[in-house]
């Protein structure tokens, strides 16, 4: 099954650039000139993602995202709820990337 193909659950978000899908996996994230820290991913566009973390990332800041057996993607953190994060891809992941990606570590959310 294709990644465009797959039923999503809706967001508590609207206002989305691209479709979302519920995921569960655990990725690094890393701001310039820091060190890497693990994240839980739970849900992922071509454009961006949301994730839990207790370290403190401000708003607009950039971070380096990596996932297992890809090269870092660059984000920007879009916006902050307590522990939750939304980050922007600087730029879109090609379809291909964001197929490989689901087929590794997605799952639809229940």
């Amino acid at each position: 099954m294709r990644a465009s193909q797959i039923r999503v659950k809706p967001s508590h978000h609207d206002a989305r650039k691209s479709r979302r899908l519920g995921v569960s996996f655990d990725a690094s994230l890393r701001e310039p000139g820091s060190s890497k820290f693990r994240v839980k991913i739970d849900d992922m566009s071509q454009s961006g993602f949301r994730c839990n973390t207790s370290f403190t990332l401000i708003p607009n800041n950039i971070v380096w995202l990596t996932i297992p057996g890809l090269a870092p993607l660059e984000a920007r953190v879009a916006w902050r709820k307590g522990y939750l994060y939304g980050f922007a891809f600087a730029l879109p992941l090609h379809v291909a990337v964001f197929e490989h990606i689901y087929k590794q570590v997605g799952k639809p959310a229940l």
